[in-house]
């Protein structure tokens, strides 16, 4: 497994939908997972460190954890099937711990609000991965922030 963090999220050119981009700590490959909508606010509020004046569906999760003081260990993203990714939480309460299944988007969602790490199996990043372009990136990021401002 490789350990990777959100790079930020860009737009399809093409499609105009949201990705998610995952990079591992050397910047050599970015993971592009792509997300709905919704899910892309709440990871970009999560990186921005936006608290609503209500918990939103990630923060309640979050929520939840505390207060059955369970710990978010990690995410892992562990395969890739028909172009969808697949992803499980590692949460554990005291001695027990437990995988619960989750969308990608949700599991980023709920890592980014808990300090959690990210891990990605090699073999996902062999078949998904794209070399890294930061320039490029960055005018992404730019032209998704100014997309996602203009929602509202």
């Amino acid at each position: 497994m490789i350990e990777m963090k959100v790079a930020g999220i860009a737009l399809d050119a093409a499609t105009r939908s949201p990705i998610i981009l995952l990079r591992d700590a050397v910047e050599r490959r970015a993971l592009p997972i792509y997300v709905g909508q919704d899910q892309a606010k709440s990871i970009l509020g999560a990186l921005e460190n936006h608290k609503p004046p209500r918990p939103l569906t990630h923060d309640l999760f979050v929520n939840l954890l505390e207060t059955w003081d369970m710990t978010l260990e990690k995410i892992i993203i562990h395969s890739l099937q028909d172009s969808t990714f697949y992803a499980v939480l590692i949460v554990r309460q005291g001695e027990i711990r437990k995988e619960i299944d989750a969308r990608p988007s949700d599991a980023i969602a709920i890592a980014l609000r808990t300090d959690t790490p990210i891990w990605v199996m090699e073999e996902v990043i062999a078949d998904a991965s794209i070399p890294v372009d930061r320039d490029a990136d960055e005018a992404e990021r730019r032209e998704f922030r100014d997309f996602i401002s203009n929602l509202s």
